[in-house]
This record gives C-alpha cells, structure tokens and sequence, in this order.
C-alpha cells in the first residue's frame, strides 16, 4: 500500500488536491485490502495501514475539506466494523476497566499493567521479568512492551520510546530533503513508512500501557 500510494501520489498529484476522484479512487484500493484483513481476522492492522494511506494523501496536499470528510467517513466505518464482532465490541469495553474481569476478558491487560507496576523507576534488571513466565499472554510480540517496563522501568521505556521518536523524525527529514530534491516517489515513500512506524508504535505502546483497546500488533523492529 505504502508503494503504490507513493507511485498514485506522484502521478495524480494534481488530482489528489483539487477533485474528489482524486482519493476515490485509492479508497477502493484500500477497500479491498481492508476486507481481506478483516477476513483473517486483524482489525488491527486495518486500522494501521487506513491511517497510513490518510496520512500519505494528507501529506501530499490534499485539501482540508476533503481530507475532513473522508476521514470523518473511515472513522464512521472503522466505528461500526469494531461493534459488529462480539470480540471486538468486548475488547473495547474491557480496556476501560479490566480489573472488573481481571481473570476473563481483561486478564491479558491486567498482567500487563501488573509488569508496569513491578518495573518501577529502573525495572527488576533485564532478564528477570517475572510476568513473561506465561503470566502475561503473548509477552513476546503484541506486549513486548510490557517486558521492557518491567525489565527496564521508567528509563528503559523513556529510552525505547526516544529511539522510536528519532528514528521517525530522521525517515521525515529524508522525506524532505528527497522531494526538496525533486524525487518526490521516495520522499513520499519515507512519509509512508515514517508514518506506519510511528501509528504502529504508538498503538502498540497504548495497548500495552491501557490506553487504548487490546490490539494484535506488535512493537516494530522490536517484537519477536
């Protein structure tokens, strides 16, 4: 998606920024790799790569209004394909509170709040975390995280976090400076990237943390 956005971008410029067929037509593109996602299922995933390609059209000057109601469309639709599975709907309502169900639906998240707790300021030392011995489900992808607060504590995490930071502001910068340079397929291919580490992280680090609804996804470059 990222690819073929950067490739559309470059050659519908102009269409992107002044008609509505202009983003009509990669909505369908993206529709059809929605549904195939949906259909595994990964919601999760859906939600990152439609942020992505908003973010690219967005970046390549698309006007405000447009973008405002193509955007306020994906969040309608987004909104009611998370009600309509049962476990998506569950998952939702459980983040708000899951030590209401602690041993249920909201075991995974409260194991996972119980290794933030345990890391305290420094962690309990790399290596020994305790909740990774099959206390915590998935401990080695979708809540790496977790692990990291607790091995590593505050500090550790203030650390990860930062690398993530730079790392996506220098992808931004050789955006930039591509299309400052005429090479505007690789300047927006770095927007494209830059932009699915950073929704990926940040999405990944508000699950762990019960910021945001238990989602499949991991911790890039990090997670197993």
């Amino acid at each position: 998606i990222v690819v073929y956005m950067a490739g559309y971008l470059v050659r519908r410029n102009a269409e992107i920024k002044y008609r509505l067929s202009g983003f009509l037509k990669p909505m369908a593109i993206l529709g059809v790799i929605a549904v195939l996602l949906l259909k595994e299922p990964d919601f999760g995933a859906t939600v990152v790569v439609t942020a992505t390609t908003l973010g690219m059209m967005f970046l390549a000057g698309m006007r405000l209004r447009h973008f405002a109601v193509l955007f306020s469309l994906v969040i309608a639709a987004l909104a009611v394909i998370a009600i309509s599975a049962p476990y998506r709907l569950a998952r939702l309502t459980t983040f708000l509170n899951p030590w209401a169900r602690p041993f249920d639906t909201g075991y995974q998240l409260t194991q996972s709040l119980i290794a933030f707790g345990r890391g305290g300021w420094t962690g309990v030392g790399l290596g020994k975390s305790i909740q990774k011995m099959f206390y915590l489900p998935e401990a080695h992808t979708d809540f790496l995280f977790a692990v990291i607060a607790e091995e590593l504590g505050m500090l550790g995490m203030s650390i990860v976090l930062g690398l993530f930071m730079l790392l996506v502001t220098r992808v931004f910068m050789i955006g930039r400076e591509a299309q400052q340079l005429g090479r505007h397929f690789a300047g927006y291919m770095c927007y494209g990237f830059g932009l699915w580490i950073a929704i990926q992280f940040t999405v990944s680090i508000g699950v762990n943390s019960g910021l945001l609804p238990t989602k499949g996804l991991t911790l890039p470059l990090m997670s197993y």
